[in-house]
């Protein structure tokens, strides 16, 4: 699982073999969430939430807007569609 980036010291992680639409998921302290980006320019869409809260949630989605297109093209070269 290729983490691309971080986020408030926790990992963005976008899996190879992972279904669309496009999406990360980011990975630290026990907990997980994940966004959708809505490519190719956002913003991010809460999509599943595994114990963050909610102001941490408002730092990571502002953090993944700031970098969405990066993150759009980080999935589109790790699923092969440049």
């Amino acid at each position: 699982m290729p983490s691309v980036d971080t986020v408030e010291g926790l990992r963005v992680v976008i899996y190879s073999n992972d279904h669309r639409p496009a999406h990360v998921h980011v990975i630290g302290n026990g907990c997980e969430v994940v966004f959708k980006l809505n490519c190719p320019e956002g913003p991010p869409e809460l999509r599943e939430n595994y114990g963050f809260a909610a102001a941490k949630l408002s730092k990571i989605n502002t953090a993944l807007t700031s970098r969405v297109v990066v993150l759009c093209a980080e999935w589109r070269r790790i699923h092969g569609l440049q």
